[in-house]
């Protein structure tokens, strides 16, 4: 579409077909398809990247936080987020003007945004589960 050479028409049987090829599922209907992403069907590429930064970001906080403060996960539990956010204001929210975001990431952190901490968080969460 974007080179001009799939018209808009051929777009919910192209998705299929490349889904089948690349992941071996076909989507029941354009809904879970193609239409499933309002930044697909609109061109919008970039996001996909964001989505996997922001994803590991939070992971990368959330163990830290963790680790600062082992009740949190307990907290939360029990619908109590003060904790964790009494750590984010500390480490991530109040430094929001002062530093880049990847400054942040380490200083709160302890390191740079890596994917170790997300790809363990995906094991557990899809893996384990």
């Amino acid at each position: 579409m974007i080179a001009g050479d799939l018209p808009l028409e051929d777009l919910p049987q192209a998705w299929r077909d490349g889904m089948r090829e690349l992941v071996g599922i076909e989507p029941p209907d354009d809904r879970q398809g193609c239409l499933q992403d309002i930044h697909w069907y609109d061109g919008a590429w970039g996001y996909f990247p964001t989505y996997t930064l922001g994803a590991m970001t939070a992971a990368q906080l959330f163990d830290a936080a963790k680790r600062a403060d082992p009740g949190i996960v307990s907290g939360i539990s029990r619908g109590d987020f003060a904790p964790l956010l009494a750590w984010l204001r500390a480490h991530v929210h109040g430094k929001g003007s002062r530093y880049s975001t990847m400054e942040i990431i380490e200083q709160a952190t302890g390191r740079p945004l890596e994917s170790a901490v997300f790809r363990r968080h995906l094991e557990a969460r899809y893996a384990n589960g």
